[in-house]
């Protein structure tokens, strides 16, 4: 069966264009070496040397159990030491490594393709990361995904599958391993190529494209992980902590007018209102529209100085100023005017406070794209202020949503799409058949945490029904969404928030 592994994933290779036909022979001898083979079979041969791109475009999703099958042989006969998921993921990147081209080649075909189009050279990129398997299209595939419509628009829900669990010898063994600082980050541009290890995902099979933005070096490259179609992220070349400034609009404006058919945007540089990752400046865009960008402008507003740009607030759950020019230099210079307002405004009467104990509160998310000739911002309000009462950030989700969402609200987020996790796969199923039957769930171990919300849905819809509880726990999780956001917002959609709001656009000089 592993002769039939290595012609099959060699066929792959060819379907996918990975290898050309003069690189078959390498590419087998390749493989036979990382699996301790000395030879191939005569009809092994026979079948990668009559093999022609075309032949078999099915193969392109068996990659799963051709890896699969390959990783079991190489469990079975002593190559791959523990036969977990995370000695798997390390074994068949090193297998798809062997099929990847070198950095130099990747860069020359998408700046050949670039001059082009754009959108030819990412086309081309986000198709080879997801050939490489570097991209995992059968995980991604087993996310769960929906949409929930809401008086802001239909919000995007996910409940993320595709990160696979820690195994307990994995956690084990990388506590034994040699600690080590290389790469220093997941972001790091030393990712590329490299073998990882148990507690570092391997990158053997990554290639990273460089770009130059407001003329300083940094790299782009697709996130593993795809929670919206062509999901990128932009990082710098150095490993730098994230920081929210004047350079930060003209980097993200830089890439939407040499990447116009993407948005990009950064998460908040401050904790618990910023990202997972801190320590490494970094943006993520993607070719996608989310609920957020769609949203209309509901109230015009001029700032003095500024007369020629188009501004107004948003109609969002969460507090943002659009602001669009066709001059990217304006929007640059207005945008830094609103960040160093904010960063210093304090408002005890909105409970907005720039700082406490020396400790600062106030930033900004910004996100950019294009909209034909003109340049768009969107500048979305953080703080992350904490009192006794919400010891996780008053501006984050409290107490009685944590049920469905208590992490961070970062970009993502922001923009109007739930990252849930992955604990709600079953509980939600698990909660539906006990929705239907009746049951009380507070003596549930893994489902009291839904009682109070159960109570809620009770009073609104009275019973439920096997044909009908799917569509009512989406919707319904998509409203929950909606108040995550709505926590998340600085200023409420009530007149006093509105009024709130309007003092600090007045305060902007």
């Amino acid at each position: 069966m592993i002769q039939e592994s290595i012609v099959k994933l060699v066929q792959y290779a060819l379907e996918t264009g990975l290898i050309e036909q003069a690189d078959v022979r390498y590419t087998a001898n390749r493989l036979l070496e990382l699996l301790r083979l000395d030879a191939l079979e005569e009809e092994a041969e026979a079948a990668m040397a009559s093999y022609q791109p075309g032949d078999c475009a099915g193969i392109v999703g068996e990659l799963e159990g051709i890896l699969g099958g390959i990783c079991d042989y190489a469990y079975e006969n002593g190559i791959l030491e523990e036969n977990t998921v995370g000695y798997r993921d390390l074994f068949d990147t090193k297998v798809m490594a062997l099929l990847v081209d070198r950095p130099s080649n990747m860069i020359r075909k998408f700046q050949a393709l670039y001059e082009e189009s754009p959108q030819k050279a990412t086309d081309f990129y986000y198709k080879f990361s997801q050939d490489t398997d570097y991209i995992r299209r059968y995980r991604i595939a087993r996310d769960r995904k929906w949409i929930a419509p809401t008086e802001y628009g239909d919000l995007d829900i996910t409940i993320n599958l595709s990160k696979p669990e820690k195994d307990p010898k994995a956690i084990a063994a990388a506590k034994l391993a040699k600690q080590t600082s290389y790469p220093k980050c997941l972001l790091c541009c030393e990712n590329e190529g490299y073998a990882g290890r148990l507690n570092h995902p391997a990158r053997g099979n990554h290639r990273i494209i460089p770009v130059t933005i407001n003329d300083s070096p940094w790299f782009f490259q697709y996130s593993p992980y795809v929670y919206y179609n062509e999901h990128c992220i932009v990082f710098n070349s150095k490993h730098v902590p994230m920081k929210i400034e004047r350079a930060t609009f003209a980097k993200l404006l830089d890439f939407v007018s040499q990447f116009p058919h993407y948005f990009v945007g950064s998460n908040a540089d401050l904790p618990i209102v910023g990202g997972s990752i801190l320590s490494h400046d970094h943006f993520q865009g993607g070719h996608y529209e989310f609920a957020m960008a769609k949203a209309p402008i509901e109230r015009t507003v001029t700032f003095a100085g500024y007369e020629d740009v188009e501004a107004g607030i948003v109609k969002w759950p969460m507090s943002v100023i659009r602001i669009r020019h066709a001059d990217a230099a304006r929007l640059v210079d207005l945008a830094d005017r609103i960040l160093l307002a904010w960063r210093g405004y304090t408002d005890e009467a909105a409970f907005i406070f720039a700082e406490t104990d020396g400790e600062p509160h106030n930033t900004i998310t910004p996100i950019a794209r294009k909209r034909g000739d003109k340049y768009e911002l969107d500048l979305v309000l953080r703080n992350n202020i904490t009192t006794e009462e919400h010891p996780l950030g008053v501006y984050h989700p409290h107490a009685e949503l944590h049920h469905i969402k208590k992490e961070n609200i970062g970009l993502i987020e922001v923009m109007g799409l739930a990252v849930l996790p992955a604990r709600l796969k079953d509980e939600l199923e698990h909660l539906e058949t006990a929705m239907v039957e009746g049951r009380d769930i507070r003596g549930d171990e893994e489902l009291a945490k839904h009682a109070d919300w159960v109570d809620e849905l009770k009073e609104k819809y009275g019973s439920f029904e096997p044909e009908t509880i799917g569509k009512i726990i989406e919707d319904e999780v998509g409203i929950v969404f909606m108040k995550v956001l709505e926590h998340a917002g600085v200023y409420k959609r009530t007149s006093e928030g509105a009024a709130a709001f309007a003092r600090f656009i007045e305060s902007v000089k």
